[in-house]
């Protein structure tokens, strides 16, 4: 049997999934351990190398190539990695490590790229329309991010940013990003972002499920502003990728892409600034396979299916 190994290296957990290369939604094995990325570098690889090991004792096998999903991605020009909020992971030469420790090839990838690949190859993007060449995948939550894959493939580009929507700025004299912009995607339109604003013109804190509930039940005026400020802008940003890219459908998750309203609401804001007459076809659909698109993304990862 040949086998897909994909591990998702997140903040505060690493997963290891083995999927089954004929039909690569039957997991076969799964496995994850704490980060612990507060004990350094040399941990996280040795956690790693853990999970790979308990695999490979558990099918008698090695693993011929392992994907993984990264917060960061590897600078093609250093081959270091960058932009990681894991930021022992900043500067070190993590695939190169990684194939010293493993024994096999390895190939790494953006968790944003990773996500928009689970979903365009096994999740919703076939489900909504199977002949797509071009799926765009956004993470909307505590950050914003986002992936492309064009023929099924991930679109990396000449800096390893591609798909790096979050990172676009939206609003003229925003908030600071830590990127060292102001007004990113990401200050505006992201979960914290949201709740910083409806404490901004309330004087209040509220969470996005309270700020989403107080919308619905029409109970709070700064609530409601909230939200259409979302609406609006989620329109405008979302206008940018259809205006550049066109993709054949948009899979949006993390905790800000479960309100229903930006299917709807949200939705219709778009049609204000695209460039096709007001006119919007585009799916944006959520996603289906959860939390483990990430991993799902990283064993499906330089494999032809």
């Amino acid at each position: 049997m040949e086998l897909l190994w994909g591990v998702d290296l997140g903040g505060t957990k690493i997963e290891l999934a083995v999927l089954d290369k004929q039909n690569p939604k039957n997991v076969l094995f799964r496995e994850r351990l704490p980060t612990e990325s507060a004990k350094g570098y040399e941990h996280i690889l040795g956690q790693i190398k853990k999970l790979v090991d308990q695999a490979t004792e558990f099918f008698q096998q090695k693993p011929q190539r392992v994907g993984f999903a990264t917060p960061g991605v590897l600078n093609p020009a250093t081959q270091t990695m960058k932009n990681s909020n894991t930021q022992c992971l900043n500067g070190k030469a993590l695939a190169k490590d990684l194939e010293e420790i493993l024994a096999c090839p390895v190939k790494l990838a953006n968790d944003a790229n990773c996500f928009a690949l689970a979903e365009a190859l096994l999740g919703a993007a076939p489900q909504v329309n199977p002949k797509a060449e071009i799926v765009f995948g956004i993470i909307m939550g505590t950050g914003v991010g986002g992936g492309l894959v064009a023929h099924n493939k991930i679109i990396n580009g000449l800096h390893g940013i591609g798909g790096e929507w979050g990172h676009n700025i939206l609003e003229e004299g925003g908030v600071d990003c830590y990127c060292g912009k102001s007004g990113c995607v990401e200050q505006v339109i992201s979960g914290p972002a949201l709740q910083d604003y409806y404490q901004k013109i309330s004087g209040q804190e509220k969470n996005m499920k309270e700020i989403v509930e107080a919308y619905r039940n029409n109970s709070d005026e700064f609530a409601m502003a909230t939200m259409e400020r979302l609406f609006e802008y989620f329109g405008r940003a979302i206008s940018t990728l259809i205006n550049v890219m066109d993709p054949d459908v948009i899979v949006i998750g993390g905790g800000v892409g479960n309100i229903d309203e930006l299917y709807t609401i949200g939705y219709d804001r778009i049609k204000k600034y695209i460039f096709n007459s007001g006119e919007v076809l585009t799916p944006i659909v959520k996603p289906i396979l959860g939390d483990s698109a990430g991993v799902f993304g990283a064993a499906v990862l330089g494999y032809e299916l």
